[in-house]
Parts: C-alpha cells; sequence; structure tokens
C-alpha cells in the first residue's frame, strides 16, 4: 500500500509541474516583429543619367502576403541641391529581392551638388517575408557626380562634324567654315550655346548643313539652342543689335530652283567648294529640325564681299520642320529663302542690317506668325521678295502662302519700304499687319508682261485681309492713299504710260476689294500683342498653287502673328529678354 501511495503521490506532483511549466509558457511575451530597413545606397553614371542601387537588409515585398514587386508608389524619390532637378525616376525590382535598380533621370546635367534621398514611402509600402512593414522613416540619401563643362572647338575640314550629339553641358566654338556633311547628321541638345569665332572671308565662321546632311536641333522655350559671337557672353556683354561678329547658319537641301542649270552655289562659299552646292527635283527633302532656336549678332563677311544671313535657307524642302526661331542683329538678312519649299512657322527677326525676309529664286514654301521689328537706325526692306535671277523669267514662280505677318518698319523719316515685290516674284499675303513704314507694298511692272504684276494679273500674287498702319511715305506717286497712308505702289520702267495707269487702276480696285484695311492694331515693338481688334473677315486658308499645304496653317481667328488674347509666343528670345 505504501508503495502504491508513493506512486500516486508523485504523479501529482509530475502533474502539477507541467501545468506549472504551462502556465509559466503561456505568460511569455512574444518579442516584437523587426521590420526591414535600408542598409546600403550606391549610385553610378554622369551627366543626366543615373542608376542607383539601393539595398535592403532582407528580401522584401509590396505586399503583406510576401507577393509584388516594389514600384514608384513604394518610394518618396527627391533630389536636392545643384543645378540639375528631377525629371523622372524609375524603380525596378523583384518580389523577394533584396535591392531595388532606380534609374534617375536631372532635366539638366548634374554639377557635383545634387544629393539624391530615397525614402519608405508609408509604413504600408514596403514588406519582408513575415509581413512585417518597413518604417516610412526609413531612408538614405547619396550625393550625385558632377559632370565636366567643357568648351570645344570644333575645326574645319573635309571629314565635317561627323554623325555626333553636342551636348548643353559644353560650349561648342566654330573655327571657321564648319559642315555637316551629305550622310552626316548633327544633334544639338536643347540650351546647347554653339559660338562663332571671330574673322571675315578665309577666316570666318559659320556652320553649313549640306545637301544630304541633317541638323536635329530641338531646343524648348526655356532651354532655346543658341547661335552666337565668341565675344557674347549670354549676360549682356554684347548690345541688342550689335551686328556681324561671325558667320551665321547656313541649311542647302536638294528642292526645285528656279535658276540655271538648277543647282547653285550658296553665296560666300567657294565655287569649288562642292559641299557648297544647293538644288535639286527633291521638294520634299528632309535637312532635319530647328525648333527654338535662335541666330544672334552674325551676318560678317563670309568671301567674295557677301555678308551671311542669319539663317540661310537654300532648296530646302517641305519635309524639313522650323519652327519658334529668332535671328536677332543679322548684319545682312534675317532669313533668306533660295528657292525650295520650306515651312517656318513662328519666326521673329529683329534688327537686321538689311532685309528682315527675303526670298529668290521660285521659293515656294509656306509661313505662318512670322513677326519682324527693324532698327530705327538701320536696315532696307521687311521684306525683298525676288522671282528669279537667272534667268528672271524662269518657272516655277515664287508663290509663298504667307498667313499672320506683323511687321514692324522704321518709321516714316527711314524712306524705307515695307515689301517689294519683282523678278516676276509672286506671293500671297493674308491676315497680316503692316505698320510704321515709309512705303507699303511696291509692285514691279516692266514693259511687256512677264513680270511681277503679270503675277498679279494671273493670280499668283495676292493681298488679302491685312492691316495697314502709319505707312505714311510720300503722296505723289502713291496708286492708292487711305489716312494720309502710301499704301502701295506700282513701279514701272519702259512701260507704256497708259499700260501703267492701267494697271494702277486694277490694284486698287482689288486692293479696297480683298479686305485690306487702314487701322490701329495697337501694337508696339516692345509689345507686339494687339490691343486693339484685329479680327474682322478673315482670307480664307486656302491655295490654288501645287505648292499649297493646308494642313500646315492653323486657323485663327485675328491679323497678325499674335493672339490680342494670348499670350507672347516670343517670350524665350533674346529680343524680349
Amino acid at each position: 500500500m505504501k508503495k502504491v501511495k508513493f506512486q500516486i503521490f508523485a504523479i501529482l506532483i509530475g502533474t502539477m509541474a507541467l501545468s506549472l511549466s504551462s502556465c509559466l509558457k503561456d505568460t511569455t511575451p512574444e518579442p516584437d516583429p523587426i521590420p526591414p530597413t535600408m542598409s546600403g545606397l550606391t549610385i553610378e553614371g554622369s551627366g543626366k543619367s543615373f542608376v542607383a542601387t539601393l539595398i535592403f537588409s532582407e528580401g522584401v515585398y509590396k505586399a503583406a502576403n510576401s507577393t509584388g514587386n516594389l514600384d514608384n508608389a513604394s518610394f518618396v524619390i527627391s533630389v536636392a541641391n545643384g543645378i540639375g532637378a528631377l525629371e523622372s525616376a524609375v524603380v525596378a525590382h523583384t518580389a523577394g529581392s533584396t535591392n531595388a535598380l532606380i534609374t534617375i533621370t536631372l532635366n539638366e546635367y548634374s554639377d557635383g551638388n545634387e544629393e539624391l534621398t530615397i525614402e519608405a514611402a508609408s509604413n504600408t509600402s514596403i514588406y519582408n517575408t513575415k509581413g512585417t512593414g518597413m518604417l516610412f522613416t526609413e531612408k538614405k540619401s547619396i550625393t550625385m557626380s558632377g559632370t565636366i563643362h567643357e568648351t570645344i572647338h570644333v575645326a574645319a575640314g573635309a571629314n565635317g562634324t561627323g554623325t555626333t550629339t553636342w551636348t548643353a553641358n559644353n560650349t561648342y566654338i566654330l573655327d571657321g567654315l564648319i559642315f555637316v556633311n551629305d550622310g552626316q547628321t548633327l544633334t544639338i541638345e536643347a540650351g546647347t550655346v554653339i559660338k562663332g569665332a571671330e574673322g571675315q572671308e578665309a577666316d570666318a565662321s559659320a556652320l553649313i548643313v549640306a545637301r544630304g546632311g541633317k541638323i536635329m536641333a530641338v531646343g524648348t522655350a526655356l532651354k532655346p539652342i543658341v547661335f552666337t559671337s565668341v565675344l557674347d557672353n549670354l549676360n549682356g556683354s554684347v548690345a541688342l543689335n550689335q551686328r556681324g561678329l561671325w558667320g551665321g547658319l547656313i541649311i542647302l537641301g536638294k528642292a526645285t530652283l528656279n535658276s540655271s542649270p538648277g543647282v547653285s552655289n550658296i553665296e560666300g562659299i567657294a565655287t569649288t567648294e562642292p559641299r557648297g552646292e544647293y538644288g535639286g527635283t527633291n521638294d520634299a527633302d528632309n535637312s532635319g529640325v530647328l525648333k527654338y532656336v535662335s541666330v544672334r549678332h552674325g551676318g560678317t563677311n563670309i568671301g567674295e564681299g557677301n555678308e551671311i544671313n542669319g539663317i540661310t535657307l537654300g532648296a530646302v524642302g517641305s519635309a524639313t520642320v522650323i519652327d519658334y526661331v529668332e535671328v536677332i542683329a543679322n548684319a545682312d538678312d534675317g532669313i533668306e529663302f533660295f528657292g525650295g519649299m520650306p515651312n517656318v512657322k513662328h519666326a521673329l527677326v529683329a534688327y537686321c542690317g538689311d532685309d528682315s525676309f527675303d526670298y529668290d529664286e521660285g521659293f515656294r514654301g509656306q509661313g505662318q506668325f512670322w513677326l519682324a521689328i527693324q532698327d530705327e537706325t538701320d536696315g532696307d526692306r521687311v521684306g525683298e521678295h525676288d522671282g528669279g535671277t537667272d534667268p528672271e523669267t524662269a518657272q516655277p514662280y515664287a508663290t509663298p502662302y504667307i498667313y499672320n505677318a506683323t511687321y514692324i518698319g522704321r518709321g516714316a523719316a527711314a524712306g524705307k519700304r515695307t515689301i517689294t515685290f519683282r523678278d516676276n516674284a509672286g506671293g500671297f499675303y493674308r491676315n497680316s499687319i503692316f505698320l510704321n513704314q515709309y512705303d507699303g507694298i511696291d509692285i514691279e511692272n516692266l514693259s511687256g508682261t512677264d513680270d511681277t504684276y503679270a503675277r498679279f494679273v494671273e493670280g499668283n500674287l495676292k493681298l488679302e485681309g491685312n492691316i495697314f498702319y502709319n505707312i505714311a511715305g510720300q503722296t505723289s506717286g502713291t496708286d492708292v492713299a487711305a489716312n494720309g497712308a502710301a499704301i502701295f505702289k506700282i513701279a514701272g520702267t519702259g512701260s507704256d504710260a497708259t499700260e501703267l495707269a492701267n494697271s494702277k487702276a486694277a490694284f486698287a480696285s482689288y486692293f479696297a476689294s480683298a479686305n485690306n484695311l487702314v487701322a490701329n492694331p495697337g501694337i508696339t515693338a516692345a509689345n507686339p500683342i494687339p490691343t486693339n481688334n484685329v479680327g474682322g473677315t478673315m482670307a480664307p486658308i486656302t491655295g490654288t498653287t501645287p505648292n499649297f499645304i493646308a494642313g500646315f496653317f492653323d486657323t485663327v481667328t485675328y491679323k497678325g502673328a499674335f493672339n490680342p488674347s494670348g499670350a507672347n509666343w516670343a517670350s524665350w528670345t533674346r529680343f524680349y529678354n
């Protein structure tokens, strides 16, 4: 009996011990879960492009159930200091991985002071395999690499520029006549500055895109591409109207000319240089893109007594894109068209020493929203429009379509003309504004029937829906006068007096019937946006010649280059800054 009692007692003691042990185990607290952390951050790259590697203490996921790749919503990514701001960030991660790659793009080249910071977006944006969320206070920072900023001299040579990119972190100096050869493409980044070296004739500097070459110069309103002189520090070192400090920009294509034999050498370049030729049979030729490009202070004597234009377009084709361009303070013309069919929209030409817009050799392109502003102390015609050179009677005739131009002249005292049509030049100016000049429209009428006036008779020279104001020239010989303004003149050499009188009467009748007005648009050079009504009867966007491209034009309800209710689209230019 005693042995049995002892066994029962032992069993009771053991049961109590197990019960006590169980109670003690249940009351022991579980350890707190450990959240994942960011354990490291490295970065590689330069310029504007970088790849950051973010390292975690363990494998991580987007969701608490151990699924999902981390993405941009998982983080707050920022860049502070320096000149480069964050343009974009793209996160790449695989669920469960211990690192994420983050591709960073800056809007400007790094100067070495930019600091990249990566933070957890919230307490529920990143999880470990146990479903524990990373604390939102987790973050890592790292300094980004600086970019080397150089001044690069581009030397003249037979090899041309090659197919290459000029980048905005560098300044490029043109040492001589620099060619983009046939088959080459020169790409110029937004914000890039190109400077022409000093010198004339053999030492002149210019950028020339040869036939078959391309320039892809795409700037922005905030970061235009600037062509200027080495003397220009872009901060006021060169006066707004200082001219002739370097050459200019020349683009040559394969479109049609009306001069014989159909291929010409651009003025100022030796005829022994084949890269100076322009012309051909491809009116849809593509020489590239100019967008938000400013050409400043050019026009040096490039050779053979010729001052180069700000932008020269020789036989450029219709596939070339030219939009938002400025030529300011050029010693010769602002933009000159030698044949071809280039289309130009949003163009400002100011303070040039000769003509603002000039065309010749059968130019048949399109234009809209052109602004010309003449310096009170210099400049000839706002528009000099010639049909042909050799021979003058050659076809195709010059028949460009120009809508919504605003031409501001030098004032009556300078004795200059607004537009001259001669040498069989046609053309269509519609819904435009012309003001502040001595003479208005000058049309050549020679003996015979093959002249500029004949282009009017045939319907290839029209002025419709335009506004004239303060065209206050001479009264003798004036063909139409309204409010004291000399609106147009028919000038003849060797014409029969009766024929000349009849042509004046015919054009006068047409002029009044084509909805041309004399009215104050409320425009100044400082503010080209009209403050008075410039609406009313609008000439339609239409054409009768083969070169007319309706899709190029914007349909608007105002005359001139600027919407009275809109902003100044030229606010990005040197002239307005």
